[in-house]
């Protein structure tokens, strides 16, 4: 039997690798380290506390995880703004990044509302 993909699991994995290249970029390119580690440290955050989630040993422990992601991805959408806004990020970078950030926000809002962490 074949292993179902975990869309979130695959999406903020990737946006992980997303957020430790531009990183490295910014960086190396820039000479920018102070944004760019707060960046790093919230953006590469969120797919860990999913596999926490996932591995998780009790619903409440798994809504517990999947919050403080959504939290993470949301502190990340605030660093991508600013750094576009002080131009250490074109605007294509910017709207991939931001692009990816948006998608992944809206899984774990789903996913947080079908666990009922939120109520509408």
């Amino acid at each position: 039997m074949e292993k179902k993909e975990n869309v979130i699991l695959s999406k903020s994995f990737e946006f992980a690798v997303q957020v430790v290249l531009l990183c490295q970029k910014l960086t190396e390119e820039k000479r920018e380290f102070v944004l760019s580690k707060q960046l790093l440290r919230s953006g590469t955050s969120i797919g860990a506390n999913v596999e926490e989630a996932v591995a998780g040993i009790s619903l409440a422990d798994f809504s517990a995880k999947i919050s403080i992601a959504y939290k993470e991805a949301q502190e990340t959408s605030y660093w991508l703004r600013l750094l576009h806004a002080t131009g250490y990020i074109d605007k294509p970078t910017f709207d991939s990044s931001h692009l990816a950030y948006v998608e992944i926000s809206k899984i774990l809002f789903s996913i947080l509302k079908s666990s009922g962490r939120i109520r509408s």
